[in-house]
């Protein structure tokens, strides 16, 4: 008898601690995504470790485009809309130049009208600014939209193509070449995630303000009339998402450039031929989350602070303030510190004239004996030439402090 009320004892302690046990797997908060604790231990390791569902995959901080991940990064691959990266970013580069305004009206040809796929459904009649054409690129991936802006800024969307070719060979994006200029299945028309990991730094970089429109989840065009949700759902549900194009045909399957800024530290993460548009949005999110977990972002050095004065012959002044040209930071992994050096370079004997903004060495940040970075060092200040009055005048003030 005792025998049995000590073994019914054992069996409510064994069954108590299961229990506990059971009970305690729910605790877990998950942070960002749902395999964010997965993530944030994972370090050091190759391929496909993170067991993303696609084709290939990168992910690169922006600033410094270092690479974080990459898994077939180089494989060709259709990359359907996600082309309209390049698009934008000839219509960013139109802008900046002066040939664009974002309130000049783009006309709709019978070819732009007549362009299948994503469409706000332009009319032979309609004329629509640039900043609605973007705003129609960027947030529903309009074709009609893409093609008008492509004969616009290169007469015809045959030549804006060349263009959009020639950029990329300037970008070394050399898995590239484009067919056309909205991303529909032709043959020949591919990239690679590695490619379009370099044009959408190229655009966040040069022309944030397009995240002005990127981050739109849902707007209205012709007065109300037209309806925009955004292709992108990670613009409503992943925060500090940026942008920045989705992408996806029967052949093509389902591709996307995803950016994000938490706590100073800018991501691209790249996805292609994911299965379905919801696995594509899965791996994107576990991209951007083993970045955010596992680095950080810290600055070098910040645009106009002053480095060290200069000497300079036969100027109005003896010496010119130098100063960063650029700001520069480094990516380093969280919990890690990081020694960096830095060697400064000036030009030997400079000579007035010197002019504002003009480079007059470099300071390269070394780890190791590696350069990680490099930025100029300009003038901060105009530094013209002595003439007779001025040299006079400095002559009569030596004289005069010698006298006193």
């Amino acid at each position: 008898m005792k025998r049995k009320i000590y073994m019914f004892f054992i069996f409510l302690l064994v069954i108590c601690f299961s229990s506990i046990n059971v009970y305690g797997t729910y605790l877990t908060i998950p942070v960002w995504s749902e395999d964010y604790e997965n993530v944030a231990n994972i370090d050091n390791k190759e391929g496909n470790f993170l067991e993303l569902n696609c084709e290939s995959s990168i992910l690169i901080e922006q600033s410094t485009g270092e690479v974080l991940y990459a898994h077939n990064e180089h494989e060709k691959l259709r990359p359907a809309s996600v082309t309209k990266v390049m698009t934008i970013l000839l219509i960013m580069e139109a802008i900046e130049n002066g040939s664009l305004k974002y309130e000049d009206k783009i006309p709709c040809s019978e070819n732009a009208s007549s362009m299948g796929g994503s469409q706000i459904w332009l009319d032979e009649s309609e004329t629509l600014t640039v900043d609605e054409m973007l705003k129609a690129i960027c947030v529903v991936s309009a074709n009609d939209c893409t093609v008008a802006m492509a004969e616009k800024i290169g007469g015809s969307e045959e030549n804006f193509v060349n263009m959009m070719n020639e950029k990329a060979k300037a970008l070394n994006m050399n898995d590239t070449t484009f067919k056309n200029c909205h991303g529909i299945d032709e043959e020949g028309h591919v990239t690679s995630a590695y490619d379009i990991a370099l044009m959408s730094r190229e655009l966040l970089t040069k022309y944030p303000e397009i995240t002005n429109y990127t981050t739109i989840y849902m707007d209205t065009l012709r007065n109300g009339e037209s309806e925009l949700v955004n292709t992108n759902k990670l613009i409503r549900n992943y925060a500090g998402a940026t942008g920045l194009k989705t992408g996806s045909t029967s052949l093509a399957l389902f591709n996307l450039s995803a950016s994000a800024t938490k706590e100073g530290l800018s991501l691209i993460g790249v996805i292609m031929k994911a299965p379905t548009s919801k696995e594509r949005f899965s791996c994107a999110r576990k991209l951007l989350d083993y970045g955010f977990s596992n680095y950080k972002y810290e600055l070098l050095c910040t645009q106009n602070d002053f480095v060290k004065e200069v000497d300079v012959q036969k100027g109005n002044k003896s010496k010119v303030r130098v100063i960063y040209d650029n700001s520069i930071g480094k990516i380093t992994k969280k919990n890690e510190t990081d020694q960096i050096d830095t060697i400064v370079e000036m030009k030997e004997n400079i000579i007035a004239p010197v002019e504002k903004g003009e480079i007059l060495g470099k300071v390269k940040f070394m780890r190791g004996e590696k350069t990680i970075a490099e930025v100029n060092l300009i003038a901060e200040e105009q530094i013209k030439k002595k003439n007779l009055i001025s040299t006079a005048g400095e002559i009569c003030k030596k004289w005069f402090n010698l006298l006193r």
